[in-house]
């Protein structure tokens, strides 16, 4: 099949963008993460469990949750690099057999240090996912479908998050199934995704050395929108089941809320995407943010568990579409390797939001009171909102 294209100058390189997707590409993408988010999203819950059965304190058990993050920042600092020396559909799979390689030591081994080491290692690997499904996502679609393959791309990541810890429920706790089922599981992936990939017409660009830090500079925006949706998502995910059962709701109704989260924002994605493509896509953003900030400054003031869990869904919804709206103009702002460099400062962006999003509003939940969680949420969220805003009024003076 002949390869529709259009070539444009960025610099001193010709990058050639394709005008029709690059479908094997887009499901090679969309399959390595979704795998590499249903193993983030088993071993944030299975390795706690896992590490207070065995009577672990919580500081060590939180510092093991500092070794995934050092991973991911770690890898968003090398990727450029390594992608000099490997293509970068081969590299997804390695990742790919790496992270598999990291479970079946938590399935096979108890020594905490080891596990130390596989918390970080299985960082870096799915942070070289994250950031080169990415690349190669933008890579392989037209601009006039990239909103929608967004959408597709959010929705299995969403998909594969609240999937991973059904291995849990199905495995148990107690003798590493759950660890073995999904390492094998993403050795499949990996089988598949290198099958795939030799269909494929497009493949990720290489990525410079030192081109992440500048990227900061060039986008800040999309930045500040990803640190922004991590915040909020952190604080959805590990504080609001503690707030929801300091507010008297009983330890089920904190666990169905995950799931109340998880599946509208993953159902919804396409939908958003199909918005980026026919509107304007900061009005989106700014929509998205607004929705996202104002429902969590109204679970506090609701008594209905149905109307509090409704709530708390549209919010997921709308604060992961932040997200998918900074990774479709991510690809339709830049190409070639500022991809893979701003596909990794998403990653930092990312942990970054994390890091802030847990202690913020966990201290602000000790400090003041527990309603302070959601609104200090909530209040992010709408800062951002003003930050859009604002940045539209400018570069439309700027026009003028």
């Amino acid at each position: 099949m002949e390869v529709k294209s259009v070539a444009m100058e960025v610099g001193t390189t010709v990058v050639v963008k394709p005008i029709v997707p690059d479908v094997a590409a887009i499901i090679t993408a969309i399959t390595g993460v979704t795998a590499f988010a249903a193993a983030q999203g088993l071993t944030y819950p299975l390795i706690s469990l896992v590490m207070e059965r065995r009577g672990v304190p919580p500081t060590i058990s939180g510092l093991n949750s500092g070794a995934y993050a050092m991973g991911l920042a770690v890898s968003t600092f090398t990727v450029g690099r390594l992608t000099q020396v490997l293509r970068g559909d081969y590299l997804i799979v390695l990742s790919l057999i790496g992270c598999a390689c990291c479970l079946a030591l938590f399935a096979s081994f108890d020594p905490l240090w080891l596990w130390f080491v596989a918390r970080f290692a299985l960082g870096f690997f799915a942070s070289i996912i994250f950031v080169l499904s990415e690349t190669w996502l933008n890579t392989a679609c037209p601009n006039s479908l990239r909103g929608r393959v967004s959408g597709i791309y959010g929705m299995g990541l969403c998909g594969g998050f609240a999937a991973g810890p059904l291995a849990i429920t199905f495995f148990g706790t107690n003798d590493g199934l759950a660890f073995a089922s999904l390492s094998g599981y993403v050795t499949l992936v990996a089988f598949v995704t290198f099958l795939l990939g030799r269909y494929a017409r497009t493949h990720p660009h290489r990525g410079a050395t030192g081109e992440v830090l500048k990227f900061l500079g060039k986008a800040p925006l999309l930045i500040i929108m990803v640190s922004t949706f991590a915040f909020a998502d952190v604080a959805a995910i590990s504080t609001m089941p503690i707030y929801f059962v300091r507010i008297g709701h009983s330890a089920t109704f904190a666990a169905a809320s995950v799931t109340a989260l998880a599946l509208p924002t993953a159902l919804v994605q396409p939908a958003i995407g199909w918005l980026l493509d026919r509107t304007s896509r900061f009005a989106v953003a700014s929509c998205s943010s607004f929705v996202a900030g104002a429902s969590y400054l109204a679970i506090p003031f609701m008594s209905s568990e149905l109307g509090i869990l409704s709530a708390f869904g549209v919010m997921g919804a709308a604060n992961f579409a932040l997200y998918t709206c900074a990774l479709t103009m991510l690809g339709d702002r830049f190409s070639g390797g500022s991809l893979v460099a701003g596909s990794a400062a998403f990653t930092l962006a990312y942990a970054t939001g994390c890091a802030a999003g847990s202690s913020i509003t966990a201290s602000a939940m000790e400090l003041i009171a527990p309603v302070a969680g959601p609104i200090a949420a909530g209040i992010i969220l709408l800062t951002f909102t003003c930050v859009t805003i604002v940045d539209a009024f400018v570069r439309r003076n700027n026009k003028t």
